[in-house]
């Protein structure tokens, strides 16, 4: 085995944060339990958020983003694993406060582990990755609570990573899906993951004080928070449902509590990195059988470690779309 790898590393120099790609060795890693040799990982918001230095994210540095890893185990302290499972490790502290898949290796707890189910590769669990594990535990909450026969779901940020996947798995399963964007360029790529119609993001991001609107839609999976989410909550029919997961719009609602009193909605947030080990498995089982998008393969583009820094900046301006995987082996 190899005792040295590549990583992209984040570092803090003059209060600036400097991306560069440097020649790591595996006994620097962080204790733990399981070793990993990452095949591929993949972009999300907060991988670009820690490295350009937010320390809401990442406290420390030099660090090595990369909140998801799919790989093969080199060596394994607990009895679960052993040398060649295929695994995934997404959540908890990985690449937030600790080492994560933007290097080719990785060490974590065994708690953080699952094995790659089968019906889906190591590619496609990251272009699912915690973006698609979030989409696909907020259609599993929501699903609870509304059916396809309850009328119309919106889906806002619905070109990003969580969006795009959540507007694919609602299709799959019988929903009548909206999609809220601000993308026009994007609307082909949303009709065709499944969206029966499109709602500009202009037609619900303006703030609107009256306390309640018109009642048209059974639910909601919000990406992005704000005065977008505050115009979703106002117009769910009564017993309907939104879960979010995002706040990239705002971190506030400044609205009544009329909707949820007077037509009785639930509002449920969704967090992937927190989410119970005891759940993860059978919702990955899920997301590689009943649940694989049939688009899968057209909700991502690939790239390499050395062309992450440019990619970081096209999330942070919004200008990506779908999934970006990074093929670490390439």
């Amino acid at each position: 085995m190899e005792k040295e790898y590549k990583a992209l590393v984040i570092n803090e120099v003059n209060a600036a944060f400097e991306q560069t790609i440097q020649t790591l060795h595996i006994d620097n890693l962080p204790k733990g339990d399981v070793l990993v040799k990452v095949h591929y990982s993949s972009i999300n918001y907060k991988d670009a958020l820690s490295a350009t230095g937010n320390k809401g994210i990442t406290k420390k540095y030099p660090h090595t983003p990369g909140i998801d890893a799919a790989g093969e185990v080199v060596s394994s302290l607990d009895d679960k694993f052993k040398v060649g499972d295929k695994v995934i490790v997404t959540g908890y502290d990985l690449g937030m406060n600790t080492s994560g898949g933007f290097g080719q290796y990785i060490r974590v707890p065994a708690d953080w582990v699952v094995k790659l189910p089968e019906g889906l590769s190591l590619k496609e669990s990251m272009i699912i990755g915690t973006a698609g594990f979030t989409a696909g535990i907020s259609v599993s909450r929501l699903s609870v609570l509304v059916q396809p026969s309850d009328g119309k779901i919106l889906v806002s940020g619905a070109s990003g990573g969580v969006g795009s996947v959540a507007l694919s798995l609602l299709s799959k399963l019988g929903y009548q899906v909206i999609a809220i964007s601000g993308k026009e360029a994007e609307y082909p790529f949303l009709k065709k993951l499944g969206a029966t119609e499109i709602i500009p993001r202009a037609d619900f991001q303006e703030v609107d004080k009256r306390p309640m609107l018109s009642a048209q839609y059974a639910g909601a999976i919000d990406t992005v928070g704000g005065p977008i989410l505050e115009n979703i909550l106002k117009s769910l029919q009564p017993l309907g449902a939104v879960t979010t997961c995002g706040s990239v719009s705002a971190t506030q609602l400044n609205m009544t509590v009329f909707p949820f009193i007077l037509r009785g909605i639930s509002l449920i947030g969704i967090s992937a990195q927190n989410y119970p080990g005891a759940l993860r498995e059978p919702l990955w089982i899920k997301l590689a059988t009943d649940w694989k998008p049939t688009n899968l393969l057209e909700l991502y583009s690939e790239i390499r470690l050395e062309d992450i820094p440019e990619t970081v900046a096209l999330i942070l301006q919004g200008k990506l779309k779908g999934r970006t995987i990074v093929n670490m082996l390439d």
